[in-house]
């Protein structure tokens, strides 16, 4: 059960939906994959695409820190160390939470494999279904009813806007939503850190009416003390995102008083699984929701932040439509998707399968 080969490379899975949030226009979907080959003929499969803007890290780095010379400390050692493994890659890639994530995923995809169970059942499964929201970007009034209709004939029970450029746009839009499709979906939004604290207070009063369900890092992430003197109610509907990078920043939130009443934790931002985990902890603790979130990813990464959100009693929101809109992938299985509903497979590790 010793670690005899490992694979690096990358592939542009393509996107069929170019959109735009607040800070940028996502047309290419580059991702970064690590394949750990064990002795016994088990393979685990991992995955990282880092959003530079977030974190610091783009792609040609965490390749950079993927490189064969990088991960020569793993070779020979027993999967069975695998949280020795993380923590040692933890230390080794302090600045790429990206590399970290992909290493993290295909550890733990192997070790279950290995075990002969999914990976959701070593973490201890909690949830077995949730609905996903699938997100629209900052678009016209015409093309946010278009892709809200299309999104609903599909099953979604959710759906998050990407706001943040223009408050009375940004509410139209939502209006006009409803005012179409009605109350029987959910709505939440992400302003990707567009909005001012009083432009904050102002879009949560002047859409109370819409329903809206949690409003994702409305401020910059570096406005923590703006985020803590926000009305106590407001508070309890943020959810941090680029504000909470790592256990760290997870503490900083909750010191009195708490920033946000949601952590939003993504596997790209923290390095993976075990410290995504961690962050969890302080928020179990602090009576913290969470959010799980993604980047545009393979259906790998996707479906390891969903074992590990469906092993968290806390888990109250999911947004893992990443893989949703790449025009290919590097695998087959993991994640079942039905109406708008997210479930794990059955199968041992991942459940994901490599092709070609």
């Amino acid at each position: 059960m010793k670690i005899k080969d490992i694979a690096v490379w990358s592939t542009d899975l393509g996107n069929t939906k170019p959109y735009t949030i607040a800070f940028k226009t996502v047309d290419e979907v580059r991702n970064a994959f690590i394949e750990i080959t064990l002795d016994n003929g088990i393979t685990g499969i991992g995955s990282g695409n880092p959003s530079e803007y977030v974190v610091g890290e783009n792609l040609t780095q965490t390749l950079d820190a993927l490189q064969e010379k990088n991960l020569e400390f793993m070779i020979g050692r027993d999967i069975r160390e695998f949280q020795q493994l993380n923590f040692e890659a933890w230390q080794k890639f302090p600045k790429n939470p990206g590399a970290r994530a992909a290493i993290d995923i295909a550890l733990h995809d192997a070790f279950t494999k290995n075990l002969g169970i999914p990976l959701v059942k070593y973490l201890g499964q909690k949830i077995h279904s949730m609905p996903t929201s699938n997100t629209i970007g900052i678009k016209s009034v015409a093309d946010t009813l278009k892709e809200t209709d299309d999104y609903l004939k599909q099953g979604f029970k959710a759906i998050k806007v990407k706001l943040g450029l223009n408050l009375e746009e940004d509410i139209e839009r939502l209006v006009k939503m409803r005012e179409q499709y009605g109350y029987g979906y959910t709505i939440r939004i992400d302003a990707n850190q567009g909005y001012t604290a009083q432009q904050t207070v102002d879009f949560y009063h002047r859409t109370k009416h819409l329903r809206i369900e949690l409003i994702e890092q409305p401020l910059p992430a570096k406005a923590m003390a703006e985020m803590k003197s926000l009305p106590d109610d407001i508070r309890k509907v943020i959810a941090a995102d680029e504000s909470l990078i790592s256990p760290v920043h997870a503490l900083e939130l909750v010191k009195p008083p708490v920033a946000a009443g949601i952590f939003n934790i993504k596997l790209m931002k923290c390095g993976g699984i075990s410290q995504g985990l961690k962050i969890a902890d302080i928020a179990l603790h602090e009576g913290i929701d969470l959010f799980w979130g993604c980047n545009d990813e393979s259906i790998v990464s996707i479906t390891a932040a969903l074992h590990a959100a469906f092993a968290c009693p806390h888990t109250k929101y999911i947004d893992l439509d990443g893989s949703l809109d790449l025009a290919r992938d590097v695998v087959k299985g993991g994640f079942i998707l039905k109406d708008g509903m997210m479930y794990c497979s059955d199968e041992p590790g991942l459940g994901v399968e490599r092709i070609g």
